[in-house]
């Protein structure tokens, strides 16, 4: 009888021992599929992070959102992912800079050029409405009229403000540019265009007998 039953619960010990092996495995298992199900990383718009990367040093200093477009170039025909030594875009980046320059000094000499002549009829019209005489030091006594001082010294204040408003439009304008070309070296103009014209149904917001009425349509996708 005692024989029995240690063999009973020798049978129930090694039973109960086997029993906990495969749980082992199913938690091995679970860990090896939440592995293998792991997604990669998502896809990276390499056109979007570089005109995020221009337009910031655009805004840190007008050209080098250009200079930026530049080492892009360079390092394309430095690794051989293009053909040619791309000289004429490398020449057209560097005329951009220079356009952006010239503009910019152009424009800075005519504010300055307009800043001093409405300075100097409004210290004329000043002198003249306190000593009723034209200032010796100005050399604007030719102006017998007052009124054509005021008329010259609103001209050039006029010119003054649309030249700080052209060069916030350039400044502008050199941010744009460094944008666009940046994205439009990544963007994708390779012979993959593709297009598909498919049937569909357009469901419509009127309803007839308690049914929404749908008309039949064609889906064009197109492969970019």
């Amino acid at each position: 009888m005692r024989a029995l039953l240690l063999s009973v619960f020798l049978l129930f010990a090694f039973k109960l021992i086997k029993a906990q092996d495969p749980a082992v495995k199913k938690n091995a298992d679970t860990t090896r599929a939440k592995l293998d199900t792991i997604t990669p990383a998502g896809y990276i718009n390499k056109g979007k992070i570089a005109g995020k990367k221009a337009v910031y040093r655009s805004l840190i200093f007008p050209g080098l959102g250009q200079m930026y477009n530049y080492g892009l170039v360079v390092d394309d025909v430095k690794s051989g992912a293009v053909q040619g030594k791309k000289v004429l875009q490398k020449m057209y980046i560097i005329g951009k800079i220079g356009a952006i320059y010239a503009g910019g000094t152009l424009l800075v000499l005519s504010y300055i050029d307009n800043n001093k002549n409405y300075k100097l009829f409004l210290n004329e019209l000043q002198y003249r409405q306190l000593y009723k005489v034209p200032s010796p030091e100005n050399g604007l006594e030719q102006y017998t009229n007052d009124d054509a001082l005021t008329v010259a010294k609103n001209i050039y204040k006029r010119n003054r403000e649309i030249v700080l408003i052209s060069l916030v439009g350039l400044y502008g304008l050199n941010v744009l540019d460094a944008y666009v070309t940046a994205r439009l070296k990544y963007f994708n103009v390779d012979d993959t265009l593709s297009f598909k014209i498919s049937p569909t149904i357009i469901n419509s917001n009127t309803t007839m007998y308690g049914f929404h009425q749908v008309a039949p349509a064609l889906k064009l996708t197109l492969r970019l």
